[in-house]
């Protein structure tokens, strides 16, 4: 075989054993123990983080919007991981229930009214550990001008370094109940559900 038919044969090869070396950098198993919750100040990775909400539909389905923007910090001790804090708060403009039209419907005056109240914002008062890696997040959530307490129940997915980022990073899922009737969102009570179900999955990288 002469050289240059060779050279897309080993560039293949080249290219396999490149890929299989960067795979082997970053697949590393978090470490889903206290151990690996480090102290420190914590912000949102905002490309790896989702909000979503559920809610019944005429009693046969269930309708699944989400929020693109978000913020969050974090902030603990791993010795008092109970003494936690965290804030978020949502774009109520980012809106995405896959149609346009009944994005904007939603985004208006009727329902969460996102000129007037562009932003929610959940802020936690109280943190219950219930077992190593699942506790409850106590806080007031703020939407459309009023606040309601509300609990997350939250699991920690575990804690690893971010080989891309170089940053420390841990990952949490969450979730909560609230009735929407509360927020002064109340219409048509008799074919969508008044429970909401808010669904949160989330990565913070050690600041």
């Amino acid at each position: 075989m002469t050289l240059a038919r060779f050279a897309p044969a080993l560039a293949s090869i080249c290219a396999t054993v490149a890929l299989s070396g960067c795979a082997s950098l970053l697949v590393r198993e978090p470490q889903a123990d206290p151990q690996a919750i480090r102290a420190g100040a914590y912000a949102l990775d905002e490309a790896h983080a989702a909000v979503l909400f559920k809610v019944t539909h005429l009693g046969l389905s269930t309708f699944v919007g989400r929020f693109e923007r978000l913020e969050a910090s974090l902030d603990f001790d791993e010795t008092d991981p109970t003494g936690a804090t965290l804030e978020a708060i949502i774009d109520m403009t980012s809106l995405d229930v896959a149609n346009d039209d009944f994005a904007e419907t939603l985004m208006g005056s009727g329902w969460f009214d996102a000129e007037t109240y562009p932003q929610a914002v959940f802020r936690s008062t109280r943190i219950e550990k219930t077992s190593e890696t699942t506790g409850k997040v106590h806080g007031d959530l703020t939407l459309r001008g009023v606040t309601k307490p509300m609990t997350l129940d939250v699991t920690f997915n575990g804690g690893a370094r971010n080989l891309l980022t170089t940053r420390y990073t841990l990952g949490f899922s969450a979730s909560g109940t609230i009735d929407r009737t509360e927020f002064g969102l109340d219409r048509v009570a008799g074919f969508v559900g008044s429970d909401v179900v808010l669904e949160i999955h989330a990565e913070f990288a050690r600041q």
